[in-house]
């Protein structure tokens, strides 16, 4: 909104000027200096081969002929070496704020409407969910969330594995133990699935015996799909009780073994283009270009055994996905270790014609990792099962804030979804980072629970404080005020960054900033004890934007608010 109009002011002036510059303006680091920054005049001083200084003077001096005494502007100028700095006029702050607050979602212009599926969770059934099952879920769950703020059409799927060698080890380990269906457990299935696992490493004869009873699986044995079915629903039951706890929602939960039944007709498509080759016994799609710098080998569409694989799956599934919803985009949240796999299919797809109507984006994640560096583990050396993180965190939310141990229970889970989500959203997705379980449960620094608080703190205020004015006037009193107001201004221009590269982070570390704007006007304007009637309404009422904003872009983080803490 803000960075829109300033920039379409400066296009103007750039074009009276005869310069060719992209009117680009970002916001400044350097508050105390003024808002907004434009930098084009460095790029385009060899060009002129004049100084930078000497171009933004000119363009300077070409606005004010152009808008004379903008009311937009408190002051635009030029600064060695080259910069030039706008700083808004309060007038301009506060009409802009009001229209924030008058309009829903606070006045942001909403894109071309677009059909997007998002492909994430994806875990395997056949065992509990753990903490590497955990990135996938909330920047996917957030993403989502994001996209559906801005109005696009999303379906998203969860995509189970659950047709894989994974399968037929658990199914050989249920036989050998003579376990019938009725007594299958998720207790069993997560005793047998690491045993099994680990006996397919060090036994080649085994793996082989599992291997033949996944191919079966998929030709259609009776036995074995009993088996299967019976797998599936003891593990969704217990995959859709952490998703609930985590507030994770799908509109589909298909599953590799749901791809199966278009697998001939995406074969026949690529026997039409000639794109299924042979090798050594093997069906291959060669994905190679000339231009690539490292080998990249081709995608094994079908084994010599007849079986079929990862890739054929994900290909089928997007054979169904083109048919039934027509996509614009298809993204995928999964391990940045996949990369390699996803450059695979969509080079497939792009083979297939899809790239045409539909674009792909692979959306990679890095690891949650200990203080050791390494990926995040028990005191036993295994990945914790998100039941134990979550009784974990809960209890080191508690050590760290021992007056909270009267909250209610549904607040607590609150606190702790709150606490490990913010942990993991504030990073940059395709970073790894370490999840330090104490550092995240204070109610101190860049954690979830400060930003609940802040939000909690001001709440109360509010509750207690009554207002009767609609509008903020043109005033701004102090410099911890002008600070909250400009924040909030840059609502739009984080969420369209946030949404354009997929980056929850952008959206997480914005909040946070709001948080500590919010928190020095608190501490620094005593607004209880005011007794300038307008001013206490004027600041009320922009304490009841700042805290609109906070709620609802937390619930783009799949964050909730307890009723006290």
């Amino acid at each position: 909104m803000i960075i829109e109009k300033i920039e379409e002011k400066l296009q103007n002036v750039l074009e009276s000027c005869g310069y060719e510059l992209p009117a680009k303006i970002i916001p400044s680091n350097r508050k105390d200096l003024c808002d907004y920054q434009f930098d084009g005049s460095f790029s385009y001083a060899k060009v002129l081969h004049k100084s930078p200084i000497e171009i933004s003077e000119s363009i300077v001096e070409m606005w004010g002929s152009i808008y004379k005494d903008d009311p937009d502007f408190k002051k635009i100028e030029a600064v060695k070496p080259g910069f030039i700095n706008f700083t808004l006029s309060d007038k301009f702050i506060n009409e802009t704020l009001n229209k924030m607050n008058e309009e829903p979602k606070f006045g942001i212009k909403m894109p071309k409407k677009e059909t997007i599926v998002i492909d994430y969770g994806g875990p395997n059934i056949a065992k509990p969910l753990h903490v590497g099952h955990l990135r996938s879920a909330i920047v996917g769950e957030s993403i989502k969330r994001i996209l559906e703020y801005f109005d696009y059409n999303v379906i998203s799927d969860v995509h189970l594995g659950d047709y894989g060698l994974q399968i037929g080890q658990v199914i050989y380990g249920l036989k050998q133990e003579n376990i019938v269906l009725e007594d299958i457990t998720i207790e069993i299935l997560d005793r047998i699935y690491p045993e099994m696992s680990a006996l397919c490493k060090s036994d080649e004869k085994i793996k082989e015996e599992c291997a033949q009873i996944t191919k079966e699986l998929q030709d259609g044995n009776q036995e074995y799909q009993e088996y299967f079915e019976k797998i599936k629903e003891v593990s969704l039951k217990d995959i859709k009780r952490i998703y609930d706890y985590l507030d994770v929602h799908f509109d589909y939960w298909f599953g590799e073994a749901d791809s199966y039944k278009y697998i001939p007709k995406l074969t026949e498509e690529l026997e039409n283009k000639k794109l299924l080759k042979l090798s050594e016994g093997a069906k291959i799609i060669d994905v190679k270009k000339d231009t690539d710098e490292l080998e990249i080998p081709p995608l094994i569409y079908q084994k010599q055994n007849g079986a079929y694989l990862y890739g054929t799956t994900d290909l089928a599934t997007i054979y169904q996905r083109m048919n039934d919803y027509h996509p614009n985009k298809i993204l995928y949240v999964t391990d940045l270790r996949q990369a390699l796999h996803f450059k695979q299919v969509f080079r497939v797809c792009e083979k297939l014609g899809y790239t045409k109507e539909t674009s792909f984006e692979h959306l990679g994640f890095g690891t949650v990792n200990g203080s050791d560096g390494k990926p995040y583990k028990t005191r036993a050396g295994s990945a914790p099962k998100l039941d134990t993180l979550f009784k974990e965190t809960k209890e080191a939310f508690l050590a760290s804030n021992p007056k909270n141990d009267a909250m209610d229970e549904s607040d607590l889970d609150i606190l702790v979804n709150a606490i490990i989500k913010f942990a993991d959203l504030q990073n940059n997705r395709e970073k790894d980072y370490i999840f330090d379980i104490n550092k995240f449960s204070t109610v101190i620094g860049k954690t979830g629970p400060y930003i609940l608080y802040t939000y909690l703190r001001i709440n109360s205020i509010l509750e207690k404080e009554q207002y009767i004015i609609t509008c903020l006037d043109n005033q701004i009193y102090n410099e911890t005020d002008r600070e909250l107001r400009i924040k909030l201004l840059e609502l739009e221009n984080t969420l369209k960054y946030s949404l354009d590269t997929r980056l929850p982070s952008v959206l997480a570390n914005y909040l946070y900033e709001i948080c500590v704007n919010m928190n020095a006007f608190y501490e620094k304007n005593h607004i209880n004890n005011l007794e300038d009637r307008n001013k206490k309404e004027n600041w009320l009422l922009l304490l009841t934007l700042a805290n609109k904003i906070l709620k609802e872009m937390l619930e783009l983080l799949s964050i909730k608010i307890p009723k006290k803490m």
